[in-house]
């Protein structure tokens, strides 16, 4: 009786953690296809600059997911026309939970480089697809 108890919670553990694995990954390709989304209706041009993480180490990368969702807040649409949508796109980034704290990271969102809005994008998504 105790085997089959004993093998009963091993099958439901590694059940539940090959069930959580495939979410988070459905959740990263979700949050890329947004990234994606949101390139083409954000303003380029007479903006502010945003510090960009480039091939952070993978110390860091909750650092850098941090940095890219401080960038967010500084993002304009292009035009009011894509407004609503480049709302929506945006809240769904800001409110974006990074579940791998990792270790103590050294560098700041200050220590790296700036770019215009679409490489800050591009760079988020390239990051995205790196953790999936």
């Amino acid at each position: 009786m105790e085997r089959m108890i004993i093998f009963c919670m091993l099958f439901f553990c590694c059940s539940m953690a090959l069930t959580a694995a495939p979410y988070r990954i459905v959740k990263y390709k979700q949050l890329f296809k947004t990234i994606r989304q949101l390139e083409p209706i954000v303003k380029d041009k007479d903006v502010e600059m945003l510090h960009t993480p480039e091939n952070p180490v993978d110390e860091c990368l909750f650092t850098a997911v941090t940095c890219f969702q401080k960038g967010i807040l500084k993002l304009q649409p292009a035009n009011s026309q894509v407004n609503s949508t480049f709302n929506q796109t945006t809240k769904v980034l800001k409110n974006f939970t990074f579940s791998n704290p990792g270790k103590h990271c050294e560098s700041s969102c200050e220590s790296y480089e700036k770019k215009n809005p679409k490489e800050f994008l591009k760079s988020f998504a390239k990051l995205i697809n790196k953790v999936i």
